[in-house]
């Protein structure tokens, strides 16, 4: 595996810790959170501006960044545009990935943001198509996630 494609999975690893922190019942303590959030930004920021050689490897990258910056409560003015950027990738490999557990957690992380419907439908095909009988356990977790997501537009509700 290259450096990039591991440092690209690291990422996700370290972004989904800092997404799920505390969901296992363990006390959260600020400095373990501020280390952790600081942790992900500076890999985002490092990964940011990386190349990658295939779809398979952009893929990977794409969902790493928009996980990490997702997950970081940092901003110093430019996450915005570096998500959009981001996201803009991720349209440029979309239709060239074929069907597959990693396409179902790029549609998932990019509806999460967009809230486009032909995503959601996209994934939703994608996952029809798997064997419910022995689906692993990143196949569910996506699968819950999407569901979460798709059941909680949070940036387009309304709090009374």
């Amino acid at each position: 595996m290259n450096d990039l494609l591991s440092c690209a999975r690291e990422l996700q690893h370290l972004a989904h810790k800092l997404m799920y922190l505390g969901m296992d019942g363990e006390p959260i303590y600020s400095d373990d959170f501020t280390r952790l959030n600081k942790e992900v930004l500076v890999e985002s920021d490092s990964l940011f501006v990386a190349k990658s050689s295939g779809i398979e490897e952009e893929a990977n990258l794409c969902l790493a960044l928009l996980m990490g910056y997702n997950a970081t409560i940092y901003d110093y003015g430019d996450k915005r545009e570096k998500k959009q950027a981001v996201l803009d990738r991720i349209c440029n490999i979309l239709k060239q990935l074929p069907p597959s557990l990693l396409k179902v957690r790029l549609l998932t992380f990019c509806y999460g943001e967009i809230y486009e419907e032909s995503l959601l439908q996209e994934a939703y095909d994608i996952i029809d198509s798997w064997d419910k009988a022995t689906l692993n356990s990143e196949q569910t977790e996506i699968i819950e996630e999407l569901k979460n997501i798709a059941d909680n537009p949070y940036p387009y509700c309304c709090i009374d």
